[in-house]
Parts: C-alpha cells; structure tokens; sequence
C-alpha cells in the first residue's frame, strides 16, 4: 500500500507542477524508510527541495527548452502566487515580446488596469500536458482574465473566483448560448471549470465589455497573434469580428471566464 500511495503521490505532483514527482521520489530514495522520523524529514526536505529548484534552478533549465518565465511588470501580473509555484508560468520569449507589447498598448487606454495571466505552459518538454488544459503544452499559449468593473462603471484590477476560472459572463436571453448547445451534444466537460474556482470572491463586480474589448484589441494589433478564444457571445456582444478571435469547439471549456491567447 505504502508503494502505491507514493506511485500516487509521484503522478499527482507531475501532473500538477512537471517537477514534483521527480523531487519527490528522489526524496524517497535519499530519506531511508529506517530513518529516525521519517515522515517528517521527508516533508521538509521535498519543500526546501521543490521551493530551490521552483525558484533557482528550473528558470536556467527552462532556457534549454526555448522557454522563459513570464516578465512581470506593474501592468502584466500573476492572478495568484500558486501559478508560479506549480510552475505554470513560463512561455517561449516571442511570447513573452508579444505580452510586452500588448501591456504597452493596453496601459494607454487603460491607465493603472492590470493584465492579468492565469495559466501559461510547463518549463519543459513539448506535448507534455498542462492538465486541464488541451492545448497548453508549446510554450505559445497564455490564459488571460477578463476584466471587470464596479455597478458605477469604475474599472478595477478585482477578479471574482480566487484561481480566476469558473465564473463565468453568461449569455443575455439574446445572446448565443454556447453551452447550452455543447451540453445537447453530451460534452459533460464543457462546463467543468465551475468546480475550478477554488472559491468565489468578489461577488459584485460586474464584467467590463468596454476594457476587456481594449484588452482584445490591443492584443489583435500584434502580428505575432495566431488565435484567440472567447465564447461567441461574448465575441458578438463587444462587436469583434476580427478572424483571428474563434470558437474552440466543444471538446474544450467555456471562454467566457477568461481569454486564450496564442502566437503563431
């Protein structure tokens, strides 16, 4: 049982971090089972083990691969602490240029707004999965959150879920309704990002159609963009009709949570 419960653990801490279950199976190997205290000198040494190499070990490596952590600046930052902890932050450079530029653009229209990232791609290794997610796994792809406002129309850098997922700007009664038509066609994971929040703060913001539009249009002025996700009512009610902004299909999740971006 004990072999199982580790084999377990060892997927788990791939699956979320990439590195974990390397860390942690190597802390199996050098804390003994006959060692004093085991447990506890196990748990210590992963932490420290996974905290030096999270954070001065795995940047360097990460270049190998052709990518880099995400430049943070006063406009472009993290939703929360844990993506760059389970290293789900890094990008090829050309994206992280491209992210610069956009905050350049974005940062005229909207004074003092944040862009704010989620989910970004692994450090290492193409094709390798960042679950949930079907498509992060190149290095090229970013989740970005909408933008929201208060009932007087002040524009704030708030969020209302704490991992930025699953809240979603559901459709008007005119509007399409994506969902709906995924869930007929029995694609149960489509709405699956509703159990991702992690808890629901913020509860009277109020989605911001006017900055989120100037977020999409300062990313639609790169010409490094290949593809960006939103849900199409959303698309219609903010009156983009620029190709590049697509329906995802309904093997993947709602996008009217956040925004999927990707270069070419």
């Amino acid at each position: 049982m004990k072999k199982l419960l580790h084999f377990i653990i060892i997927i788990l801490l791939t699956v979320v971090t990439q590195i974990g279950g390397i860390l942690y199976f190597a802390t199996i190997l050098v804390i003994k089972n006959n060692t004093e205290k085991r447990n506890l000198k196990r748990i210590f040494t992963f932490v420290a083990l996974y905290l030096f190499s999270t954070f001065f070990v795995v940047p360097h490596i990460a270049k190998l691969f052709g990518r880099e952590k995400i430049k943070e600046t006063e406009i472009i930052q993290a939703n929360t602490f844990f993506t760059k902890l389970l290293n789900r932050n890094y990008v090829k450079p050309s994206l992280n240029n491209v992210l610069q530029k956009i905050s350049i653009n974005f940062e005229k229209k909207q004074k003092g707004i944040k862009i704010i990232y989620l989910d970004a791609n692994f450090p290492f290794i193409d094709k390798f999965p960042l679950l949930p997610h079907l498509s992060h796994n190149d290095g090229k792809k970013i989740d970005l959150s909408l933008i929201y406002e208060l009932s007087n129309g002040e524009i704030i850098n708030n969020k209302p879920s704490i991992s930025g997922y699953g809240v979603y700007e559901n459709p008007k009664k005119n509007e399409i309704k994506q969902f709906d038509i995924c869930s007929k066609k029995e694609y149960w994971q489509y709405d699956f990002p509703k159990y991702l929040t992690f808890g629901r703060i913020n509860k009277e913001i109020l989605f911001s159609k006017k900055a989120t539009k100037d977020l999409l249009n300062s990313i639609l002025k790169q010409p490094e963009i290949g593809k960006i996700f939103i849900e199409p009512h959303l698309k219609i009610r903010m009156n983009l009709k620029n190709s590049k902004i697509r329906f995802h299909g309904c093997k993947a999740v709602r996008h009217d949570d956040h925004i999927h971006l990707q270069i070419k």
